[in-house]
C-alpha cells in the first residue's frame, strides 16, 4: 500500500524562500489494526538473540570548512603601576619604589620570599643544570652522500610570467621569503605586464601572503634586520622605496625621480645604525646613494665609482657587498668585471676607492664575504666564480672551472665556511664545498629547465631559494651534511686560503722581476739613438709581418698533412691503412722543413 502526498505549488512560487509557521497538526492517513493477519505468523518461544557487552557507537563523516588564518598586532605597554603614576617618568617610579620599600607588609613579603630563593640558589649551586656529560666523545658522523630535496614551488600568479629578480628571507625565522619579480629586457616588457611583487608563506605556496604595488617593477628587495616589518626595494626606473607591512600594499615613501638613480636600481642593502633606517643603493649609472627612511626626499650622501670622482667616467655597478663590522667600507662588482673596494669616510675625494681587483671579463653579478673569513670574498661573472684575499689585488686566490654555460648569482653558505652555492642560465645549481672538491662541484641540481637568476640561502643555512626565468622560486632543503659544520673545518679553510694566498704572493713577485728585467732591455735599447730606435722599429714589423706568414703556412701545412690521411671516394681505404706511421710522420716532418726553408 504506497502512502502518498501531493504538495501543490504555483510555477512562480518555484525557487522562493521557504516561510515555516506554526500551525495545529493534521492528520493524513489512518491505518486500521488487520486481525487477520496474525494467523501468517507463528510466535516463536524461547527466543535466542546475541548481545555485545559494549557501548553501541555509531560512525560519521564530516567535511568541514577550510579553516583561514589571519594575522593581528597586539600593542604591549607596561602595566602594573597606579593611575597616578606615569611608568616612563624615572622620578616618579623611584619614588614611588622608595615609598613601597618602606612599608612594613613588603619588608615581610621580601623575607618570607628570601627562604625559598635561598633553597633554589643553593640548589642550582650544587647541581650544574647545564653540564655536559659527554662533550669529549665524538658524535658519530655518517657520511652521506650531499643531497637536495624541494619542498615548494612559489609561482608568479600572473598570466604573464617575469623574472624572479632578487629573494629576502624574512629576518625571524624561515617562515616567509619576499620577492621580486621584473622583466629586465629593455623596452620588451608588454604594457599589461603586472608590476606586483609577493611576500609568500613558506608552507602555503599556492596564495601570496601580501602583495606588494611599486610604482615601477621591483628589481630588488630586501627585509630590514632591525625590524621584520620594513622591506626596502629598488625599482626598475630608479626609484627607491620602502613598505611597512603593517600599513597595506603600497609604498609608505619614495626618493624623488630627480634624485634617484638614472638605471635600475641593482642593488639595496641596510646599513648597520641605531635607528635601523639608514641604507644604501647602486645602479648602472655609476652612482652609489646613502638614504635615511625618515626623509627620502633627497640622499644623505653621495658617491662616484670613479676614481677622480667623475660623474662621466664612472663605472656601473651590479653589485654590492657591505660588511656591518666595516661601516664604512663596502665593495661593488661593476659591469667592466672589476671589484672596487670603497670607503666612504676618506679623508679626499681620491681615496674613496681604496683598491680595484680585476680578473672576470664580465659584468659581476654577485659578491660576498665569507661569513667566517671576512677578509676574503667571493665574486660571480661570466663563466667562473672567483675567491679573493683582500691582500692580493693583481689575481684571485681560488677560482671554478670554465662553465659552459653564464652564471648569473651566488652566495657563501652561512654555517659552513668551505661551501658557496652557485646559479646558472641553464638552471642548474651547484654546490661547492672545497675541502672535499676544488675542481668539481659536489653537488649539481637541475631545478628548472629556464635560466635562474637569484639565489639566497637562510641564516640557518638548511634551506635555499633559487629564482628563475619564468618567475618560479624552487624552495630547496640540503642533506645534513652541507649544513653543519664539522669540528676542524674553520682551521681547515684557513690554513688552505693562507697558502694559496702566500702562493699567489709568489707568483706575483715573480711577475714583477719579469717586468722589470723587461722594462730594463727597453730603456738600454733606447739609448741607443734616434737611428738605431728606427731600425728596431722597422725589424719589428718586418719580424710581426714574419710570424704571420709563419703562422699562416704552418696551418695550410697542417691541413695539408690532414687531408692526406683522409681517403678520397675514389681511393681504396686499403692504401691509407697500408701507410705506416713512419711515412705519415715524415710527411709531417718535411711539409714543417719546407715552412722553415723557406721563412
Amino acid at each position: 500500500m504506497e502512502i502518498v502526498y501531493v504538495y501543490t505549488k504555483k510555477r512562480s512560487e518555484f525557487g522562493r524562500q521557504c516561510n515555516f509557521s506554526d500551525r495545529a497538526a493534521e492528520l493524513h492517513v489512518d491505518i486500521a489494526p488487520d486481525d487477520s493477519a496474525l494467523e501468517d505468523f507463528i510466535e516463536r518461544d524461547p527466543v535466542d538473540i546475541g548481545i555485545q557487552c559494549v557501548q553501541e557507537m555509531s560512525e560519521h563523516d564530516a567535511n568541514t570548512e577550510r579553516f583561514e588564518t589571519g594575522a593581528r598586532g597586539i600593542n604591549h605597554t607596561e602595566g602594573g603601576w597606579p593611575k597616578d603614576i606615569n611608568p616612563n617618568e624615572v622620578e616618579q617610579v623611584t619614588r614611588y619604589r622608595k615609598k613601597v620599600e618602606k612599608d612594613e607588609m613588603y619588608i615581610s613579603a621580601v623575607l618570607q620570599l628570601g627562604t625559598s630563593m635561598e633553597h633554589c640558589i643553593k640548589q642550582n649551586n650544587a647541581i650544574d643544570i647545564y653540564e655536559e656529560y659527554f662533550e669529549d666523545v665524538d658524535a658519530e658522523t655518517i657520511d652521506e652522500a650531499a643531497s637536495a630535496k624541494t619542498i615548494n614551488v612559489f609561482r608568479d600568479p600572473n598570466e604573464i610570467k617575469r623574472t624572479a629578480t632578487h629573494i629576502s628571507w624574512f629576518p625571524d625565522g624561515p617562515r616567509k621569503l619576499a620577492v621580486a619579480y621584473c622583466n629586465l629586457q629593455f623596452q620588451s616588457t608588454s604594457p599589461d605586464t603586472s608590476m606586483d611583487s609577493y611576500i609568500w608563506d613558506v608552507e602555503n605556496p599556492n596564495k601570496p601572503e601580501m602583495t606588494l604595488k611599486p610604482v615601477s617593477p621591483l628589481v630588488c628587495l630586501e627585509y630590514n634586520p632591525k625590524d621584520s616589518h620594513i622591506l626596502l626595494g629598488g625599482c626598475y626606473n630608479g626609484q627607491i622605496a620602502y613598505w611597512d607591512t603593517r600599513k597595506g600594499s603600497q609604498p609608505v615613501e619614495l626618493t624623488p625621480i630627480e634624485q634617484s638613480h638614472r638605471d635600475p636600481a641593482y642593488k639595496t642593502v641596510w646599513i648597520q645604525s641605531k635607528t635601523g633606517t639608514e641604507c644604501f643603493s647602486t645602479s648602472t649609472d655609476g652612482q652609489v646613494l646613502w638614504w635615511d627612511i625618515r626623509k627620502m626626499g633627497e640622499p644623505t650622501d653621495k658617491m662616484y665609482l670613479d676614481k677622480k670622482q667623475e660623474f662621466a667616467n664612472a663605472q656601473g655597478a651590479y653589485c654590492l657587498e657591505y660588511e656591518p663590522t666595516m661601516p664604512t667600507k663596502f665593495m661593488t662588482g661593476t659591469e667592466q668585471g672589476n671589484i672596487i673596494s670603497c670607503n666612504r669616510k676618506a679623508k679626499t675625494p681620491l681615496d674613496k676607492i681604496a683598491a680595484t681587483f680585476t680578473g672576470h671579463i664580465g659584468p659581476v653579478y654577485a659578491l660576498q664575504r665569507n661569513p667566517h673569513f671576512t677578509k676574503n670574498f667571493l665574486s660571480i661573472g661570466d663563466w667562473c666564480a672567483r675567491i679573493w684575499s683582500e691582500d692580493i689585488r693583481e689575481s684571485s686566490i681560488m677560482w671554478t672551472k670554465q662553465y659552459s654555460s653564464y652564471l648569473t648569482d651566488g652566495c657563501w653558505s652561512p654555517i659552513r665556511p668551505a661551501v658557496f652555492f652557485l646559479t646558472k642560465m641553464d638552471g642548474t645549481l651547484d654546490v661547492w664545498d672545497i675541502i672535499f672538491k676544488q675542481n668539481n662541484p659536489t653537488l649539481t641540481l637541475q631545478v628548472c629547465d629556464v635560466p635562474l637568476y637569484s639565489l639566497r640561502v637562510q641564516e640557518q643555512g638548511k634551506l635555499v631559494a633559487a629564482g628563475s626565468q619564468d618567475g618560479t622560486t624552487t624552495l630547496l632543503e640540503l642533506s645534513e651534511g652541507l649544513y653543519s659544520m664539522a669540528r676542524n673545518e674553520k682551521n681547515l679553510v684557513t690554513a688552505m686560503f693562507e697558502r694559496e694566498t702566500r702562493r699567489e704572493k709568489i707568483l706575483d713577485a715573480r711577475h714583477r722581476e719579469i717586468r722589470l728585467k723587461e722594462r730594463g732591455k727597453t730603456e738600454g735599447s733606447k739609448a741607443e739613438g734616434e737611428d738605431g730606435e728606427k731600425q728596431t722599429e722597422e725589424e719589428q714589423e718586418y719580424e710581426e709581418e714574419d710570424l704571420y706568414a709563419k703562422a699562416e703556412k704552418e696551418f695550410f701545412s697542417i691541413i695539408e698533412a690532414e687531408k692526406k690521411k683522409q681517403p678520397t671516394p675514389s681511393q681504396d681505404f686499403g692504401e691509407v691503412e697500408k701507410k705506416g706511421p713512419d711515412e705519415e710522420s715524415e710527411e709531417k716532418t718535411n711539409g714543417h722543413a719546407e715552412t722553415e726553408n723557406k721563412d
